[in-house]
């Protein structure tokens, strides 16, 4: 039993590294993202049944990936949509080996996982059915994950979801990448999906670790191929920076034991400076295409002025506090005052942080938002008011699901005492 345990823990941790490529591969491949889904998890319970007694495979990725895109075949022939393909393809060439079958059926050269954003954030669906597909199918949130970070009803989440996969099938969306005002128009919800799946890598809603680099990675490395085909877009590389200078902290945002350690807390000596400076060209491409600063060149330049600090004690958090001040004219938004009233605690005092704080405290979208009363107990801390910070802590740490970030809540409320 302890084995079989052993071996589905392994499977589960497998499953959200390559679940995301599974879906896309397959989704180019049936054109249908519900169907998709429906096959990958068709592969996965054959490793829940297999791969206890036989073993974890060498390679597991590419053995879910035949494992699928065996069953898809099957399901083509099954739906005759092959016999399409056939006489489609029989239009532009005179024979087929069944091995030219599969190659087309695997299609050309390219990035299935942009395909699939692309796919996902076609116009046909609305902003937050967009997000959140993307999220489930790229991401691998859960709906409770995804209902968290945007503050609303899980049910809510599910049923975007669910119609949004119907949507795309009823549309025929195509699985590429668009090219000229197209990929203008959808650009902007891509760039917003690539930038909450590094975010949720960057802080995890839930589970028992607070980063998940994996999924850091594969945000960066989706918007660094947006920047290579759209060059252009000031917001492209802003978004590139912002991620190449957070991930330059992954080594030291957890320490040995996976506890969670704050920023003005980090080794900065341990920082990886070859992605600061990769963030800081990203960044200085934004700012010559000549063009006002958009909210992700904006939080690019707040984390470069934390990355080119030499120690905490140098941050420039009158800067901050004026970038912030654009963000918010920028982009309108209650985390983003939020994060304001920090930097202007940072810069003239924690009194003058509180106020901007207690104003913010009636904010409807606010209510479940644990880093609220966090920033609040700090704050409290700081001013020598520990009752009432330990009240403020308690009560971030019931709010949040991560586990790491509970009991380093629950360390700072008894800290207060």
């Amino acid at each position: 039993m302890a084995r079989t345990s052993d071996a589905h823990r392994t499977i589960d941790a497998i499953w959200r590294i390559e679940s995301a490529k599974l879906i896309a591969g397959l989704a180019r491949m049936v054109r249908d993202v519900g169907l998709a889904e429906d096959l990958a998890q068709d592969a996965l319970v054959a490793a829940l049944e297999r791969w206890p007694d036989g073993g974890i495979p060498d390679n597991p990725g590419a053995w879910l990936m035949t494992t699928a895109k065996r069953k898809a075949i099957d399901f083509m022939r099954r739906t005759k949509t092959r016999d399409r393909k056939y006489e489609e393809w029989g239009r532009t060439a005179d024979t087929f080996t069944e091995d030219d079958l599969e190659r087309r059926l695997d299609g050309g050269i390219g990035d299935d996982l942009l395909r699939l954003i692309f796919a996902t954030c076609h116009p046909v669906l609305s902003r937050e059915a967009r997000v959140a597909l993307t999220l489930r199918l790229l991401g691998g949130l859960t709906t409770d994950e995804i209902a968290k970070a945007f503050l609303v009803a899980e049910p809510t989440v599910a049923q975007r979801i669910v119609r949004a996969k119907r949507t795309l099938s009823a549309a025929q969306v195509p699985f590429e990448v668009p090219e000229g005002e197209e990929l203008q128009e959808r650009l902007t919800a891509v760039l917003e999906v690539i930038y909450l799946m590094f975010n949720e890598g960057y802080s995890a809603t839930s589970g028992g670790s607070w980063i998940r680099p994996l999924l850091c990675q594969e945000a960066l490395r989706l918007g660094r191929i947006l920047a290579e085909i759209s060059p252009r877009e000031p917001e492209v590389h802003g978004l590139v920076a912002l991620m190449e200078i957070q991930s330059s902290r992954f080594k030291t945002r957890v320490n040995a034991e996976g506890e969670p350690v704050l920023l003005l807390d980090q080794n900065r000596a341990l920082w990886d400076y070859l992605l600061i400076r990769r963030g800081l060209a990203a960044l200085e491409r934004a700012r010559r295409l000549g063009r006002p600063l958009g909210p992700y060149a904006l939080q690019a330049s707040i984390a470069a002025c934390h990355a080119t600090a030499r120690t905490a004690d140098e941050t420039d958090w009158v800067r901050i506090a004026a970038l912030y001040e654009a963000l918010s004219r920028a982009v309108p938004s209650p985390v983003v005052e939020l994060n304001r009233a920090v930097a202007i605690a940072m810069a003239f005092g924690p009194e003058f942080g509180l106020r901007l704080v207690d104003e913010l405290s009636a904010e409807p979208s606010l209510q479940a938002y644990h880093l609220l009363p966090s920033v609040r107990g700090d704050l409290l801390a700081k001013l020598g008011r520990g009752a009432e910070a330990r009240i403020e802590f308690e009560r971030a740490a019931a709010l949040t699901r991560n586990e790491r970030e509970q009991a380093l809540l629950r360390k700072r409320a008894a800290e207060c005492d």
